[in-house]
């Protein structure tokens, strides 16, 4: 049995990192598999707050690179549900990042998650609904059954083309 409807808000994450040489691939600019890592583990521990059970990646549904990042950057990812299924969460994470020497701020990122709930047998189990508070929470909500749709058609289409 699943626990009773929980906000969006209840399980919110936002994750702030300065970003240094360590991060960076061989043009000088933040690598993106550690803005990717990044973004995994923010939108993780939304699905792990919203269900209090252990939640695996199962889909990246879109991450958008729009800007470069570069060292000494404050990057800050917000990550927030979108939708719930009765195993499955979606996590919207917008990725700021920050030059804090000129004071500007700009959107560098946005990706779109999938999770599911693990039982204590491994398996799949439910997770509590989603109480949606505002319109745009409910637009995004409305975006994110489409994406479903898509990724349910797309799994079939690779199931009878041998995948």
């Amino acid at each position: 049995m699943t626990e009773q409807a929980k906000k969006i808000s209840d399980s919110r994450v936002t994750l702030n990192v300065v970003m240094g040489p360590q991060d960076t691939n061989g043009l000088g600019n933040v690598h993106g598999g550690v803005i990717m890592k990044l973004v995994d583990e923010a939108a993780g521990f939304v699905a792990l707050r919203h269900s209090r059970r252990p939640s695996v990646t199962v889909a990246i549904d879109s991450m958008t690179f729009m800007q470069p990042i570069h060292v000494g950057m404050l990057v800050t990812f917000n990550a927030e549900l979108t939708y719930v299924g009765r195993t499955s969460m979606e996590v919207r994470v917008e990725v700021i990042t920050e030059n804090p020497l000129e004071g500007t701020s700009r959107l560098s990122n946005t990706a779109y998650l999938v999770f599911v709930a693990l039982g204590d047998d491994g398996r799949p189990t439910e997770v509590p609904s989603l109480v949606y508070e505002t319109d745009e929470q409910r637009r995004r909500a409305d975006a994110a059954v489409e994406r479903q749709e898509f990724r349910k058609k797309q799994r079939q289409q690779e199931a009878e083309h041998g995948g």
